[in-house]
């Protein structure tokens, strides 16, 4: 990567605020593109594919994997999430800044292989209010919710 624009990292737990943060900064900072990130999880109620999400199969995920055509990427509870290389490179070697929307593992594997990418972790107030986000959105299971949590556990320990 030419490194000419910045990668910016924007991580924390699922449900924590991230998108709601990303779309205030965007809207003040004309200059800087979104990088829209790819996942093997259905989609939920209203997103549309390219928006929010680059949806695919997991065989199509992981043919790009081994392609090399993936910045970085994990498995998270259940589905693989990753950031396509392309659009992140032809933006950066052009000038532009790129924020990245990923969860800890993505983000540990941007800051070692881009040591010059800026990382910002988003925090929840606690533990008792992300479980209320998360369930507040209505789109997972019960089950689902608390692997969320369990993760976000840890990651917050990796902050």
């Amino acid at each position: 990567m030419n490194n000419k624009g910045n990668l910016i990292v924007f991580s924390g737990p699922s449900g924590v605020g991230k998108g709601t943060l990303l779309k205030k900064c965007l809207a003040e900072l004309p200059n800087v593109q979104y990088s829209v990130s790819a996942t093997t999880r259905a989609p939920r109620e209203g997103e549309v594919n390219g928006r929010e999400y680059h949806f695919m199969s997991q065989e199509e995920f992981l043919a790009l994997v081994e392609q090399g055509g993936m910045l970085e990427y994990a498995s998270y509870n259940g589905n693989y999430y990753g950031t396509p290389k392309a659009f992140c490179e032809e933006l950066t070697s052009a000038g532009t800044d790129v924020v990245l929307e990923i969860e800890v593992q993505g983000a540990l594997q941007i800051k070692k292989l881009y040591p010059r990418a800026q990382m910002i972790f988003i925090m929840p107030p606690s533990i008792e209010e992300l479980e209320n986000r998360l369930c507040g959105r209505n789109t997972e299971t019960a089950e689902a919710v608390a692997g969320r949590l369990a993760i976000a556990r840890e990651e917050m320990g990796q902050a």
